[in-house]
């Protein structure tokens, strides 16, 4: 099996997976309980949460723990929302946001909240002159995610965040899902983070949201003590423990991982663009862990296929995305709606091996060319 969508998911390492195993076991109380038992399983999570703050440069009572990034971005997009529309009921995002981000928005537009879409450059990243013109007096929330799913493109976030110290009525909202384990992205400017653990060798089923301590936010799920009183339910303290644990791990592989797949990745790139009918949706504004190519002529779901009966495993939109034909996010990128329509994803890791990406670039050949005479014929 060779597998190249990392970006919807990864395997969980061993070293993770062992650390759930042993403090499920071993550590059985409610870190809320006051018993021994209680007692010590709320050191082992306020260990595990300092360390993950160390890693990411918060506070240990700024990390909120989640189900997930779709959780975390919903309750930042809705709590703020909620608890701040005395204020205004203006919403800034990008056409390149995560379908998590879409929904509450969608939602929140149904009642009464005007939702804004910053215009984009010609590399597709937001044109902060654009943005700009767009804040105003009523702007709450400006949410934009540090890089797209499907394309790789990064954001200015920095800058994004450096501009609107200018607007203190409102938050930014970085959904760093993409990013965290991959590249480096200074926290001191945003005021929320969403991202999960199995982006980056976690367990499926944790994620956090990363809140500024001083910003006030109107719970999802309310009811019962847990680690904050922004989200209630019993610590999911296997879960936590694991996360600090896979992040710890990703942390100290970064600079070489990302030297690793850059490598792949510009490999891939000179081997797929001598293809005439290959379009290669990535430009130095993009992690190179994504790799976002357009097949045309050929159905994305059809090439998918064509490659896993050979036991190669891509993607065609983000996993969650809602099933369009047409990807937003390589649109707004490519400018080009037949280009957005014959997108496929391959995406990269510290885990990938160059024999793996040779053997792919052999069985892509062997399907670009037979789905090219069945076309033809």
């Amino acid at each position: 099996m060779i597998y190249l969508d990392y970006s919807a998911t990864t395997p969980v390492r061993k070293e993770v997976l062992d650390s759930f195993v042993a403090v499920a076991q071993e550590k059985i109380g409610n870190p809320n309980s006051l018993h021994r038992l209680g007692v010590e399983a709320k050191q082992l999570e306020l260990q595990a949460t300092k360390q993950i703050a160390d890693i990411l440069g918060c506070k240990p009572n700024e990390i909120i723990y989640t189900s997930g990034a779709t959780e975390s971005n919903n309750m930042v997009v809705k709590g703020v929302a909620l608890q701040y529309q005395n204020r205004g009921k203006h919403i800034i995002t990008t056409q390149l946001e995560h379908s998590s981000v879409y929904g509450p928005m969608d939602y929140l537009q149904k009642k009464g909240f005007t939702i804004d879409y910053v215009k984009t450059d010609t590399f597709g990243r937001v044109d902060l002159e654009h943005l700009k013109q767009l804040l105003r007096e009523d702007t709450i929330l400006v949410s934009i995610a540090s890089v797209n799913s499907e394309t790789g493109l990064r954001q200015p976030v920095e800058e994004i965040g450096k501009l609107l110290q200018q607007y203190p009525k409102c938050f930014f909202h970085v959904d760093m899902t993409q990013s965290i384990g991959k590249i480096f992205i200074s926290l001191e400017k945003i005021d929320f983070v969403s991202f999960s653990a199995h982006k980056f060798y976690g367990m499926k089923g944790i994620g956090c949201l990363i809140k500024k301590e001083h910003i006030s936010l109107e719970p999802l799920i309310h009811g019962g003590k847990s680690t904050t009183p922004f989200r209630a339910g019993t610590p999911a303290l296997p879960l936590i423990v694991s996360t600090a644990k896979a992040l710890r791990l990703i942390t100290e592989e970064l600079d070489e991982n990302f030297k690793k797949v850059t490598k792949y990745c510009t490999m891939l790139e000179d081997k797929l663009k001598q293809y005439p009918n290959v379009v290669i949706n990535h430009n130095h504004f993009c992690i190179p862990h994504i790799l976002n190519i357009s097949v045309m002529h050929t159905k994305p779901e059809t090439m998918l296929h064509a490659l896993e009966e050979k036991d190669i495993y891509i993607s065609t939109q983000s996993a969650c995305s809602s099933g369009t034909t047409i990807s937003r996010a390589v649109l707004e990128l490519s400018k080009k709606e037949d280009v957005a329509s014959h997108s496929i994803r391959i995406s990269l890791s510290g885990f990938t091996k160059e024999e793996e990406l040779q053997e792919f670039l052999i069985q892509f050949d062997t399907c670009y060319h037979q789905l090219d005479l069945e076309r033809n014929s």
